[in-house]
């Protein structure tokens, strides 16, 4: 059991956007921001997306990026890890 429950506190208080982008080659890549890096450990956060969404993906400048449209399954996969649906915000 953690002693500290910064993690639990931080993860109800974000403000997370969801959002699609085009890259080149017509490929899209779904972008998670809004994550404070501080109290929260966006490469794991990172891992268990690219595992629960079976896509690469990558931690770069304070965002997650994933290949591919997942935009819905992502906000599931975050509310699995334990952040509030309603803080969770998808474009």
């Amino acid at each position: 059991m953690p002693i500290c429950v910064c993690e639990t506190i931080a993860k109800e208080s974000q403000r997370i956007r969801v959002y699609l982008v085009k890259k080149k080659f017509d490929k899209f890549s779904t972008i998670v921001e809004g994550l404070e890096a501080k109290s929260i450990d966006l490469r794991d956060v990172a891992k268990t997306l690219k595992s629960d969404l079976a896509c690469g993906g990558t931690v770069k400048a304070g965002k997650i990026e994933l290949q591919g449209d997942h935009r819905q399954k992502v906000k599931m996969s975050l509310i699995r890890m334990g952040f509030a649906p309603a803080t969770i915000e998808i474009r």
